[in-house]
Protein backbone atom coordinates (compact mmCIF):
# COMPACT_ATOMS: atom_id res chain seq x y z
CA UNK A 1 0.00 0.00 0.00
CA UNK A 2 1.69 3.52 -1.13
CA UNK A 3 1.81 6.38 1.66
CA UNK A 4 -1.11 8.65 -0.22
CA UNK A 5 -4.01 5.39 0.51
CA UNK A 6 -2.70 4.45 3.75
CA UNK A 7 -3.22 8.03 4.94
CA UNK A 8 -6.62 8.21 3.60
CA UNK A 9 -7.35 4.67 5.25
CA UNK A 10 -6.02 6.29 9.13
CA UNK A 11 -8.04 9.37 8.46
CA UNK A 12 -10.96 7.31 7.31
CA UNK A 13 -11.73 9.55 3.97
CA UNK A 14 -13.67 7.54 1.91
CA UNK A 15 -17.34 7.87 3.48
CA UNK A 16 -20.02 4.79 2.83
CA UNK A 17 -22.03 7.15 0.13
CA UNK A 18 -18.37 7.69 -1.47
CA UNK A 19 -18.26 3.76 -2.11
CA UNK A 20 -21.27 3.24 -3.04
CA UNK A 21 -20.22 5.75 -5.79
CA UNK A 22 -17.16 4.50 -6.77
CA UNK A 23 -18.40 0.51 -6.39
CA UNK A 24 -22.08 0.45 -6.72
CA UNK A 25 -24.42 -1.32 -4.13
CA UNK A 26 -23.52 -4.66 -4.83
CA UNK A 27 -20.16 -4.05 -4.35
CA UNK A 28 -20.57 -2.62 -1.11
CA UNK A 29 -20.09 -5.30 1.12
CA UNK A 30 -17.01 -5.93 -0.58
CA UNK A 31 -15.82 -2.78 -0.46
CA UNK A 32 -16.52 -2.78 3.17
CA UNK A 33 -14.77 -5.69 3.82
CA UNK A 34 -11.53 -4.45 2.37
CA UNK A 35 -11.88 -0.96 4.04
CA UNK A 36 -12.16 -2.90 7.09
CA UNK A 37 -9.22 -5.16 6.25
CA UNK A 38 -7.06 -2.05 5.56
CA UNK A 39 -7.86 -0.04 8.58
CA UNK A 40 -7.18 -2.86 10.43
CA UNK A 41 -3.34 -3.44 8.55
CA UNK A 42 -2.94 0.36 9.13
CA UNK A 43 -3.08 -0.25 12.76
CA UNK A 44 0.29 -2.10 12.40
CA UNK A 45 1.72 0.02 9.84
CA UNK A 46 1.38 3.50 9.00
CA UNK A 47 -1.13 4.51 11.95
CA UNK A 48 0.98 2.27 14.00
CA UNK A 49 4.44 3.82 13.72
CA UNK A 50 3.07 7.07 15.00
CA UNK A 51 2.05 5.22 17.92
CA UNK A 52 4.89 3.09 18.20
CA UNK A 53 6.82 6.72 18.00
CA UNK A 54 4.79 7.69 20.47
CA UNK A 55 5.56 5.07 23.04
CA UNK A 56 5.86 6.05 26.58
CA UNK A 57 7.93 3.08 26.86
CA UNK A 58 11.32 2.21 26.82
CA UNK A 59 11.89 -1.36 26.14
CA UNK A 60 14.44 -3.70 27.07
CA UNK A 61 15.86 -7.16 27.22
CA UNK A 62 16.30 -9.06 30.20
CA UNK A 63 18.33 -12.59 29.01
CA UNK A 64 18.75 -14.51 32.16
CA UNK A 65 19.11 -17.96 33.78
CA UNK A 66 16.33 -18.12 35.07
CA UNK A 67 16.36 -21.91 35.95
CA UNK A 68 19.15 -24.60 34.94
CA UNK A 69 22.92 -24.86 36.94
CA UNK A 70 23.32 -21.12 37.93
CA UNK A 71 19.96 -19.96 37.87
CA UNK A 72 21.04 -18.31 41.44
CA UNK A 73 23.14 -16.34 39.57
CA UNK A 74 20.19 -15.44 36.78
CA UNK A 75 17.56 -15.02 39.03
CA UNK A 76 19.96 -12.67 41.66
CA UNK A 77 20.98 -10.15 38.98
CA UNK A 78 17.68 -10.18 37.47
CA UNK A 79 16.71 -8.60 40.99
CA UNK A 80 18.98 -6.15 41.00
CA UNK A 81 18.45 -5.21 37.55
CA UNK A 82 14.78 -5.09 38.63
CA UNK A 83 15.81 -2.76 41.55
CA UNK A 84 17.65 -0.13 39.80
CA UNK A 85 14.38 0.44 37.14
CA UNK A 86 11.33 0.37 39.33
CA UNK A 87 13.61 3.40 41.18
CA UNK A 88 13.69 5.39 38.16
CA UNK A 89 10.21 4.29 37.11
CA UNK A 90 8.76 4.94 40.77
CA UNK A 91 10.27 8.31 40.42
CA UNK A 92 8.71 9.50 37.50
CA UNK A 93 10.86 7.57 34.62
CA UNK A 94 13.21 9.44 31.44
CA UNK A 95 11.92 11.90 30.22
CA UNK A 96 8.02 10.67 30.44
CA UNK A 97 9.29 7.18 29.57
CA UNK A 98 9.00 4.56 31.94
CA UNK A 99 11.74 1.00 31.30
CA UNK A 100 9.70 -1.55 30.99
CA UNK A 101 12.01 -4.78 31.41
CA UNK A 102 11.24 -7.77 28.96
CA UNK A 103 12.25 -10.94 30.64
CA UNK A 104 13.75 -14.42 29.28
CA UNK A 105 15.19 -16.91 30.14
CA UNK A 106 18.44 -18.40 29.23
CA UNK A 107 18.30 -21.99 31.02
CA UNK A 108 22.02 -22.30 31.55
CA UNK A 109 22.53 -22.77 28.59
CA UNK A 110 24.77 -20.95 25.45
CA UNK A 111 22.05 -22.01 23.02
CA UNK A 112 18.96 -20.96 25.01
CA UNK A 113 20.97 -17.81 25.56
CA UNK A 114 20.99 -16.81 21.58
CA UNK A 115 17.64 -18.57 20.86
CA UNK A 116 16.55 -16.00 23.66
CA UNK A 117 18.39 -13.30 22.57
CA UNK A 118 16.86 -13.62 19.18
CA UNK A 119 12.84 -13.44 20.22
CA UNK A 120 13.91 -10.24 22.41
CA UNK A 121 15.28 -8.29 19.47
CA UNK A 122 13.36 -9.66 16.49
CA UNK A 123 9.54 -10.40 18.10
CA UNK A 124 9.89 -8.00 21.37
CA UNK A 125 11.47 -4.83 19.73
CA UNK A 126 13.83 -4.38 22.69
CA UNK A 127 16.18 -1.25 22.42
CA UNK A 128 18.80 -2.76 24.82
CA UNK A 129 19.88 -6.76 26.13
CA UNK A 130 20.94 -6.87 29.85
CA UNK A 131 22.58 -10.40 30.49
CA UNK A 132 22.97 -13.17 31.05
CA UNK A 133 24.71 -13.54 33.92
CA UNK A 134 27.75 -15.86 32.93
CA UNK A 135 30.28 -15.46 30.32
CA UNK A 136 29.68 -18.72 27.96
CA UNK A 137 25.39 -17.22 27.76
CA UNK A 138 27.09 -13.82 27.06
CA UNK A 139 29.53 -14.63 24.45
CA UNK A 140 26.34 -16.43 22.41
CA UNK A 141 24.73 -13.43 22.03
CA UNK A 142 27.02 -10.94 20.91
CA UNK A 143 26.79 -11.45 17.37
CA UNK A 144 23.13 -11.64 17.16
CA UNK A 145 22.96 -8.43 19.10
CA UNK A 146 25.66 -6.84 16.76
CA UNK A 147 23.95 -7.74 13.72
CA UNK A 148 21.39 -5.82 15.15
CA UNK A 149 23.08 -2.86 16.43
CA UNK A 150 20.98 -3.53 19.79
CA UNK A 151 23.95 -2.87 22.84
CA UNK A 152 24.21 -5.10 25.52
CA UNK A 153 25.15 -4.80 28.94
CA UNK A 154 26.67 -7.83 30.61
CA UNK A 155 26.41 -7.81 34.46
CA UNK A 156 28.68 -10.43 36.04
CA UNK A 157 30.32 -12.02 32.34
CA UNK A 158 33.82 -11.49 33.31
CA UNK A 159 36.32 -13.13 30.25
CA UNK A 160 37.71 -10.40 28.07
CA UNK A 161 36.41 -12.10 25.62
CA UNK A 162 33.22 -10.76 26.02
CA UNK A 163 34.34 -6.84 25.49
CA UNK A 164 37.27 -7.50 23.20
CA UNK A 165 37.59 -10.55 20.51
CA UNK A 166 41.13 -11.13 18.29
CA UNK A 167 42.28 -7.41 19.72
CA UNK A 168 39.14 -5.43 18.67
CA UNK A 169 36.50 -4.00 20.90
CA UNK A 170 33.46 -5.19 20.42
CA UNK A 171 31.09 -1.69 19.62
CA UNK A 172 27.92 -2.61 21.23
CA UNK A 173 28.80 -4.93 24.24
CA UNK A 174 29.63 -3.46 27.63
CA UNK A 175 29.57 -4.40 31.30
CA UNK A 176 29.05 -3.48 34.62
CA UNK A 177 31.82 -5.80 36.57
CA UNK A 178 35.39 -5.95 35.83
CA UNK A 179 37.28 -8.81 34.17
CA UNK A 180 38.95 -12.05 34.79
CA UNK A 181 42.85 -10.36 34.71
CA UNK A 182 41.96 -8.69 37.60
CA UNK A 183 40.56 -11.26 39.61
CA UNK A 184 43.44 -13.39 38.29
CA UNK A 185 46.47 -11.01 39.05
CA UNK A 186 44.40 -9.95 42.53
CA UNK A 187 44.35 -13.89 43.50
CA UNK A 188 47.86 -14.78 42.75
CA UNK A 189 48.96 -11.43 44.55
CA UNK A 190 47.27 -12.53 47.53
CA UNK A 191 48.26 -16.17 47.11
CA UNK A 192 52.36 -14.31 47.01
CA UNK A 193 52.10 -11.85 48.99
CA UNK A 194 49.56 -12.40 52.22
CA UNK A 195 49.44 -16.32 51.64
CA UNK A 196 53.54 -16.54 51.56
CA UNK A 197 52.63 -19.46 48.66
CA UNK A 198 55.50 -20.94 46.95
CA UNK A 199 53.70 -23.31 44.99
CA UNK A 200 49.71 -24.38 43.75
CA UNK A 201 47.69 -26.61 41.96
CA UNK A 202 44.93 -25.36 39.52
CA UNK A 203 41.85 -27.00 39.51
CA UNK A 204 39.20 -25.66 36.17
CA UNK A 205 36.45 -26.12 34.90
CA UNK A 206 36.72 -27.26 31.02
CA UNK A 207 33.45 -26.74 30.18
CA UNK A 208 33.50 -23.10 31.14
CA UNK A 209 34.95 -20.31 29.54
CA UNK A 210 35.03 -18.65 32.73
CA UNK A 211 37.20 -20.55 34.91
CA UNK A 212 39.64 -21.78 32.03
CA UNK A 213 40.75 -18.12 31.10
CA UNK A 214 41.09 -17.10 35.02
CA UNK A 215 42.92 -20.38 35.37
CA UNK A 216 45.61 -19.32 32.93
CA UNK A 217 45.66 -15.26 34.18
CA UNK A 218 46.44 -16.94 37.59
CA UNK A 219 48.87 -19.29 36.10
CA UNK A 220 50.55 -16.34 34.29
CA UNK A 221 50.57 -13.75 37.48
CA UNK A 222 51.43 -16.42 39.69
CA UNK A 223 54.63 -17.66 38.26
CA UNK A 224 55.51 -14.25 37.39
CA UNK A 225 55.72 -13.52 40.93
CA UNK A 226 58.25 -16.23 41.61
CA UNK A 227 55.74 -18.91 42.33
CA UNK A 228 55.19 -22.74 41.08
CA UNK A 229 52.00 -24.54 39.62
CA UNK A 230 52.81 -27.83 40.20
CA UNK A 231 49.32 -29.40 38.50
CA UNK A 232 46.59 -28.40 36.61
CA UNK A 233 43.28 -30.30 36.72
CA UNK A 234 39.81 -30.33 35.23
CA UNK A 235 36.42 -31.34 36.13
CA UNK A 236 33.31 -30.90 34.04
CA UNK A 237 30.38 -28.61 34.69
CA UNK A 238 27.51 -30.67 37.20
CA UNK A 239 29.97 -33.46 37.85
CA UNK A 240 29.52 -34.58 41.44
CA UNK A 241 31.99 -36.74 42.44
CA UNK A 242 35.74 -35.42 42.80
CA UNK A 243 37.55 -37.55 45.03
CA UNK A 244 39.22 -39.00 42.43
CA UNK A 245 41.06 -36.41 41.20
CA UNK A 246 41.14 -34.10 44.55
CA UNK A 247 43.04 -37.61 45.85
CA UNK A 248 45.62 -36.98 42.82
CA UNK A 249 45.89 -33.03 44.03
CA UNK A 250 46.45 -33.70 47.08
CA UNK A 251 49.88 -35.65 46.60
CA UNK A 252 51.20 -33.01 44.59
CA UNK A 253 50.94 -31.05 48.65
CA UNK A 254 50.75 -27.35 47.36
CA UNK A 255 50.44 -24.47 49.38
CA UNK A 256 47.19 -23.37 47.47
CA UNK A 257 44.63 -24.62 45.75
CA UNK A 258 42.99 -22.64 42.81
CA UNK A 259 39.60 -23.68 41.57
CA UNK A 260 37.87 -20.16 39.57
CA UNK A 261 34.43 -22.20 39.21
CA UNK A 262 31.00 -22.00 40.17
CA UNK A 263 28.75 -21.90 43.13
CA UNK A 264 27.36 -25.27 42.55
CA UNK A 265 30.79 -28.04 41.88
CA UNK A 266 32.45 -25.18 44.26
CA UNK A 267 30.44 -26.42 47.19
CA UNK A 268 30.83 -30.11 46.19
CA UNK A 269 34.43 -29.60 45.81
CA UNK A 270 35.47 -28.19 48.90
CA UNK A 271 33.28 -30.43 51.00
CA UNK A 272 35.35 -33.79 49.59
CA UNK A 273 38.52 -31.50 49.41
CA UNK A 274 38.57 -31.73 53.17
CA UNK A 275 36.70 -34.96 53.82
CA UNK A 276 40.09 -36.52 52.23
CA UNK A 277 41.59 -34.10 54.72
CA UNK A 278 42.95 -31.40 52.47
CA UNK A 279 43.34 -28.48 54.77
CA UNK A 280 45.24 -25.80 52.89
CA UNK A 281 44.03 -22.25 51.77
CA UNK A 282 41.40 -23.00 48.65
CA UNK A 283 41.42 -20.08 46.58
CA UNK A 284 38.53 -18.43 44.23
CA UNK A 285 36.71 -15.94 42.62
CA UNK A 286 33.39 -14.38 42.28
CA UNK A 287 31.59 -17.12 40.91
CA UNK A 288 32.32 -18.46 44.71
CA UNK A 289 29.83 -16.06 45.86
CA UNK A 290 26.77 -17.33 46.84
CA UNK A 291 25.05 -18.56 49.64
CA UNK A 292 23.95 -21.92 48.52
CA UNK A 293 28.13 -22.22 48.24
CA UNK A 294 27.58 -22.88 52.57
CA UNK A 295 24.53 -25.11 51.97
CA UNK A 296 26.15 -26.88 49.90
CA UNK A 297 29.82 -27.28 51.90
CA UNK A 298 29.00 -26.60 55.20
CA UNK A 299 30.26 -23.56 57.27
CA UNK A 300 33.31 -25.41 58.54
CA UNK A 301 34.93 -27.20 55.38
CA UNK A 302 35.22 -23.43 53.98
CA UNK A 303 37.30 -22.03 57.48
CA UNK A 304 40.28 -20.88 55.33
CA UNK A 305 39.13 -20.44 51.77
CA UNK A 306 39.60 -17.18 50.13
CA UNK A 307 37.85 -15.33 47.14
CA UNK A 308 37.75 -12.31 45.00
CA UNK A 309 34.86 -10.25 44.58
CA UNK A 310 33.08 -7.04 43.16
CA UNK A 311 31.76 -5.91 47.07
CA UNK A 312 31.55 -6.46 50.50
CA UNK A 313 28.26 -5.79 52.49
CA UNK A 314 30.55 -4.53 55.15
CA UNK A 315 31.60 -2.01 53.14
CA UNK A 316 30.35 1.35 53.73
CA UNK A 317 29.84 2.81 50.07
CA UNK A 318 27.34 0.31 49.67
CA UNK A 319 25.12 0.22 52.61
CA UNK A 320 22.44 2.52 50.77
CA UNK A 321 21.83 -0.26 48.33
CA UNK A 322 21.80 -2.96 50.26
CA UNK A 323 19.07 -1.55 52.59
CA UNK A 324 16.72 -0.83 49.20
CA UNK A 325 16.97 -4.27 48.15
CA UNK A 326 16.08 -5.62 51.52
CA UNK A 327 13.61 -3.85 51.51
CA UNK A 328 11.75 -4.21 48.62
CA UNK A 329 12.84 -7.72 48.68
CA UNK A 330 12.98 -9.10 52.11
CA UNK A 331 15.92 -10.81 51.72
CA UNK A 332 19.91 -9.38 51.55
CA UNK A 333 21.84 -9.08 48.23
CA UNK A 334 24.00 -10.82 46.87
CA UNK A 335 27.23 -9.66 44.96
CA UNK A 336 25.08 -10.91 41.68
CA UNK A 337 22.22 -8.89 42.56
CA UNK A 338 25.20 -6.05 43.23
CA UNK A 339 26.05 -6.31 39.82
CA UNK A 340 22.54 -6.19 38.08
CA UNK A 341 21.63 -3.42 39.90
CA UNK A 342 25.11 -1.67 38.94
CA UNK A 343 23.84 -2.58 35.41
CA UNK A 344 20.19 -1.37 35.79
CA UNK A 345 22.30 2.32 36.95
CA UNK A 346 24.78 1.99 33.80
CA UNK A 347 22.18 1.53 31.75
CA UNK A 348 19.27 4.48 33.25
CA UNK A 349 22.25 6.88 32.99
CA UNK A 350 23.25 6.53 29.45
CA UNK A 351 19.50 6.88 28.67
CA UNK A 352 19.34 9.95 30.25
CA UNK A 353 22.64 11.22 28.48
CA UNK A 354 21.77 9.89 25.50
CA UNK A 355 18.25 11.91 25.72
CA UNK A 356 17.04 8.92 23.52
CA UNK A 357 16.26 5.32 23.23
CA UNK A 358 18.10 4.96 19.83
CA UNK A 359 20.44 2.15 20.42
CA UNK A 360 23.03 3.79 18.61
CA UNK A 361 22.90 6.75 20.53
CA UNK A 362 22.64 4.91 24.33
CA UNK A 363 26.08 2.60 22.63
CA UNK A 364 27.95 6.37 22.39
CA UNK A 365 26.71 7.35 25.93
CA UNK A 366 27.56 4.04 27.87
CA UNK A 367 31.33 3.80 26.12
CA UNK A 368 31.27 7.59 27.78
CA UNK A 369 30.18 6.00 31.26
CA UNK A 370 32.41 8.50 33.84
CA UNK A 371 32.46 9.20 37.74
CA UNK A 372 29.05 7.31 37.81
CA UNK A 373 27.80 6.29 41.51
CA UNK A 374 26.47 2.81 41.54
CA UNK A 375 25.81 -0.04 43.96
CA UNK A 376 29.27 -1.20 44.18
CA UNK A 377 31.11 2.25 43.71
CA UNK A 378 31.47 4.29 41.45
CA UNK A 379 32.43 3.37 37.63
CA UNK A 380 34.02 4.82 34.93
CA UNK A 381 34.09 2.72 31.40
CA UNK A 382 37.63 2.51 29.90
CA UNK A 383 38.73 2.24 25.83
CA UNK A 384 37.99 -1.10 25.85
CA UNK A 385 34.50 -1.01 27.42
CA UNK A 386 35.44 -2.25 31.01
CA UNK A 387 34.31 -0.84 33.63
CA UNK A 388 37.50 0.56 36.11
CA UNK A 389 36.30 -0.53 39.77
CA UNK A 390 37.25 -1.76 43.02
CA UNK A 391 37.50 -5.31 44.01
CA UNK A 392 37.44 -7.16 47.03
CA UNK A 393 39.18 -10.44 48.67
CA UNK A 394 36.75 -12.16 51.08
CA UNK A 395 37.30 -14.49 53.32
CA UNK A 396 35.30 -17.20 54.82
CA UNK A 397 34.60 -18.16 58.76
CA UNK A 398 32.15 -20.27 60.05
CA UNK A 399 29.94 -19.91 57.03
CA UNK A 400 30.23 -15.94 56.98
CA UNK A 401 32.02 -13.66 54.93
CA UNK A 402 34.58 -11.69 55.71
CA UNK A 403 36.23 -8.41 54.01
CA UNK A 404 39.86 -9.57 53.94
CA UNK A 405 41.28 -6.66 51.72
CA UNK A 406 40.22 -4.42 49.11
CA UNK A 407 41.63 -3.49 45.80
CA UNK A 408 41.07 -0.27 44.09
CA UNK A 409 42.79 -0.34 40.10
CA UNK A 410 43.83 3.22 39.07
CA UNK A 411 42.05 4.87 35.65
Amino acid sequence: MDVAKRNLLCTDKFSKGELVMRFGKRSLRVAGMLLGAAMLSSVFTGCGDDQAKDSKEIRVGANFEMSGNVANYGNATFEGLQLAIDEVNEAGGINGKTIKLIKADSKSEASESANAATKLISDDKVKVLVGPATTGSVLAEVQIATDNKVPIIAPCATSPKVTVDNGKVQPYVFRSCFIDPLQGDVMATFATKTLKAKTAVIYIDSSSDYSKSLGQVFKEKFEAAGGKVLMEEAFLQKDQDFKATLTKIKTANADVIFIPAYYEEVGKIVKQARELGITVPLLGTDGWDDTKVVDIAGAAPLNNTFFSSHYSDQDKDVQGFIEAFKKKYNHAPNVFAALGYDAGKMLIDAIKRAGSDDPEKICKALAETKDLQVGTGKITMDKDHNPIKSAVILEMKDGVKVLKEKITPQA
